[in-house]
């Protein structure tokens, strides 16, 4: 403690020696986005880590003896549940609908709705509640979760300067944080700032974008410090393609399009289902039946249907075995609906990249194509299917370059993203997120911003 007042009053007395006006303003305005794009991206790594490592266990102790999981997973899910319903309500599930809740409420006299959803309990339960979820097996993704933890940290950083610190807007350090977050989880410096244009900010992008882009590009470089320059996949095959593959581009966007929104429709009206429950038995009984039901399709049809669906992207894409079963995107769609529903922390966002591959591939072995054509309809597939939940194209579209680094097929993928997000309305016309956000925003009494929020909804999904 004593260490801290000293530090805040030689902080102090520096800052007074200072005599440009200009330089206080900017150049100390920057310091807590830099100071928590640092933090954000090694909290990445060590959660990237912790995550893989989950993962591990789960695929060691389903080759040694599968019915292990008829223990191991019930178990796992009851505790992820537990933790989030006992200690952190709000770190269920995405983390995303989250952030985009505080960056909606985010105003003086909203702090504690804003605490409820960012905060040091909600990056500590989050991590312990997707690590338990993800050695259970549950078909979850660290990215969402990590989107989460990031804006945290910024949030804890700007609510630790001292009075005198020149001001710094909470809703910039939120969404800065949550595009550094996704930045650093793929390794996608651009598909973080295309994610806080498209789905964080929606207008007045000229506020944020100093402080992303520096944030963005510390934060990366902060995880590939430690992990190194990595790609999320690879470089899979792309030269060469067919003239006609756009016609498989545009079927794999419909279908993959369609299936995204059909998932995240059926989510809703799980979620809805749910609220009905009035004692806590009843979710303790739905989460063992999720994990049961999980870990029979694994014993009995395929182990595709555990995990996050990053082992099927990349035996896809870099490996002979091209082709999936019939069933797998069935499978790959089952995952993240019994994992996703349980109420325990988990992303959605390589579940959906995961389904999309396994959707992509298919549809290749209907048309007999190519590797390489195959290759592109994969990455088709997973554009279309994260355009589907999240309906963010352009999003989805940077991700998938920046994973791959393949930007010859832009076209290709901006079709895809395209095809996908006009098709989704026809399932609903807002987000998986969009619904989810709402929903925070209404639990937390806050009425007068679900109301504002519906109407900017309403009225950017009116036609031009």
């Amino acid at each position: 403690m004593k260490i801290a007042i000293w530090l805040r009053i030689k902080l102090k007395r520096s800052f007074d020696r200072i005599k440009n006006e200009n330089l206080k303003k900017n150049a100390l305005q920057a310091i807590p986005f830099w100071i928590a794009s640092i933090i954000a991206g090694l909290a990445a790594v060590l959660y990237t880590k912790l995550f893989v490592a989950a993962e591990h266990l789960t695929t060691y102790a389903f080759n040694q003896h599968s019915w292990y999981l008829f223990i191991l997973s019930p178990i796992c899910f009851v505790l992820a549940w537990w933790l989030v319903h006992r200690f952190a309500p709000y770190s269920r599930g995405s983390g995303i609908p989250q952030v985009m809740a505080a960056i909606k409420i985010s105003s003086p006299r909203s702090s504690k709705a804003v605490d409820k959803l960012l905060g040091l309990r909600i990056i500590f339960i989050k991590v312990l509640s997707s690590l338990v979820m993800a050695i259970g097996g549950g078909a979850i993704g660290r990215e969402g979760p990590t989107i989460q933890i990031s804006a945290s940290i910024y949030k804890f950083v700007y609510q630790i300067l001292p009075n005198w610190w020149p001001k710094v807007a909470k809703k910039n350090m939120i969404v800065t944080g949550a595009a550094a977050g996704l930045a650093a989880a793929f390794n996608t410096p651009l598909g973080g700032i295309v994610f806080a244009i498209e789905e964080l900010t929606k207008t007045h992008f000229s506020y944020y974008k100093t402080a992303i882009f520096s944030s963005v590009i510390i934060a990366g470089l902060s995880a590939q410090a430690l992990l190194g320059p990595y790609l999320y996949l690879g470089y899979p095959k792309l030269d060469g393609l067919s003239n006609s593959i756009f016609f498989g581009v545009a079927v794999v966007a419909v279908i993959s399009g369609l299936l995204g929104g059909a998932m995240s429709k059926m989510i809703l009206i799980i979620f809805e289902w749910k609220a009905k429950f009035k004692f806590s038995y009843h979710h303790v009984l739905f989460v063992v039946g999720c994990s049961l039901i999980l870990v029979t399709l694994a014993c009995l049809v395929s182990q595709d249907v555990l995990g996050s669906g990053k082992d099927i992207m990349q035996k896809t894409l870099f490996t002979s075995d091209k082709y999936v079963s019939w069933y797998t995107p069935i499978l790959r769609i089952i995952g993240p609906l019994l994992s996703f529903t349980t109420g325990a922390a988990g992303g959605i966002f390589a579940p959906a990249l995961g389904a999309g591959a396994s959707v992509g591939s298919l549809v290749a072995s209907w048309f007999k194509v190519s590797d390489i054509d195959t290759n592109m309809l994969i990455l088709s597939g997973m554009v279309g299917f994260l355009t589907g939940v999240t309906r963010s194209p352009f999003t989805s579209v940077i991700l998938v370059l920046e994973m791959t680094n393949r930007h010859n097929v832009i076209f290709h993928l901006i079709l895809a993203g395209m095809v996908a997000s006009l098709v989704a309305i026809i399932i609903d016309k807002h987000s998986l997120y969009d619904h989810l956000k709402l929903q925070y925003i209404k639990e937390l009494n806050m009425p007068e911003q679900t109301e504002m929020t519906e109407q900017v909804d309403q009225a950017a999904n009116k036609p031009i």
